[in-house]
């Protein structure tokens, strides 16, 4: 089966139910933003992108504002509402299943989101031989037994593997054996359940990237390099025209000729963004020969810039703006701008920097012909 040739049919069930209390976050570990999602959404996407014909995502009692807000425009997804243990969770969602009876059903855990199609296809391929099937790793580290805080032993790590999810399963088979399951309160997973019920379960090969995110460290170690952009404009002064830079009105004889506002500045601003999260540039996103630009607010332009931003899993840290002219002077506007800056940034004003100088009479900004501005802004990830 080849990484692009369709996948046999199947359904997915998400477990999201747990409190995720180790990993030190005011949510729910599975609501926490990761690599610029939360962390449920990138399992439900791949499994939604391999082909999952409906995905069950079991929720903690009482997340369901939480879990719509992280799973907003993906479909078909449903929410259930999980049970007291890992077991009861899945039970309830394989028992919400039973009236379209799947033929096979793949069970993750949310805590993994690193989730890979291949992953997915080598389950599949197994489940033509076999009643379940689970990703493995090999142990790597030496073991030992733990005997009251001492040595008592060591364990042969040739024959023992590391297990992850997604775990694949024929339906009416997991079903069953979860129905059946007469072992500890809680399982240590579906494949022991199935196991137990006298299933066979697969061992392939599964992926290091899918491990699971269970402390703190583990979303701080997944923030992403600091991003810098840089950009620069610069529009030709003329009459009849208001001077708007960097978001303020400042009284001038002339002012900017453009398609929209003309805000320098802003402009500047906004490739700077788009440079850093590898966008292209403003006249990609609001290209001048659009009409409905025409004389539109540069503001438009940053929140826009913001927004990709913040998609993209980055927060602005600061922005440095310096504007070449040689009139109007600058100085007196110059808090005013950053206000404004900040304000379509949603950061604090100690983090905009807005500066100024001229080209000693040379070019066209030295001839009074233009106002140019060069920015810089500098990206952090999000946790």
């Amino acid at each position: 089966m080849s990484d692009s040739s369709p996948l046999p049919s199947f359904v997915a069930i998400v477990v999201a139910a747990g409190k995720g209390l180790r990993a030190g976050q005011s949510l729910p570990k599975q609501f926490v933003r990761w690599r610029g999602k939360p962390v449920v959404r990138h399992s439900v996407e791949a499994l939604l992108t391999a082909g999952a014909a409906r995905v069950i995502v079991v929720i903690p009692e009482g997340a369901d504002d939480n879990a719509r807000d992280a799973l907003a425009g993906l479909s078909p997804v449903e929410l259930v509402t999980g049970g007291a243990t890992r077991q009861a969770s899945v039970r309830r969602a394989l028992e919400a299943l039973e009236p379209a009876a799947p033929n096979i059903v793949l069970i993750h855990d949310a805590a993994r989101p690193a989730l890979a199609r291949p992953v997915i296809a080598r389950l599949l391929d197994a489940l033509e031989r076999h009643r379940g099937a689970i990703p493995v790793l090999p142990v790597v580290d030496s073991l030992a037994i733990d005997d009251r805080g001492r040595m008592g032993g060591a364990a042969e790590r040739a024959n023992l593997r590391r297990v992850q999810t997604p775990q694949a399963f024929h339906y009416r088979d997991i079903l069953a054996a979860h129905r059946a399951w007469r072992g500890e309160a809680t399982a240590g997973d579906d494949a022991q359940v199935l196991r137990a019920a006298g299933g066979t379960v697969a061992l392939v090969d599964g992926d290091e990237a899918l491990r699971k995110l269970t402390f703190a460290e583990d979303f701080l170690s997944d923030l992403r390099s600091p991003r810098t952009g840089m950009g620069f404009d610069v529009h030709r002064l003329a009459d009849g025209e208001q001077l708007w830079l960097a978001g303020v009105l400042v009284p001038h004889d002339k002012g900017l000729a453009g398609h929209s506002d003309a805000d320098v500045a802003l402009h500047a601003l906004v490739d700077a963004l788009l440079g850093a999260i590898g966008e292209g540039d403003i006249g990609v996103h609001f290209p001048p020969s659009d009409p409905q630009w025409e004389g539109a607010p540069s503001a438009r332009f940053v929140e826009h810039a913001v927004s990709l931003v913040d998609s993209a899993g980055y927060a602005v840290a600061n922005v440095d703006l310096t504007l070449i002219c040689e009139a109007p002077k600058i100085g007196p506007h110059r808090d005013a701008m950053r206000a404004r800056i900040a304000e379509l940034l949603a950061i604090e004003i100690g983090a905009v920097s807005v500066k100024a100088t001229t080209t000693e009479g040379l070019g066209l900004t030295g001839r009074g012909e233009g106002i140019a501005a060069q920015a810089i802004a500098t990206l952090v990830g999000k946790d």
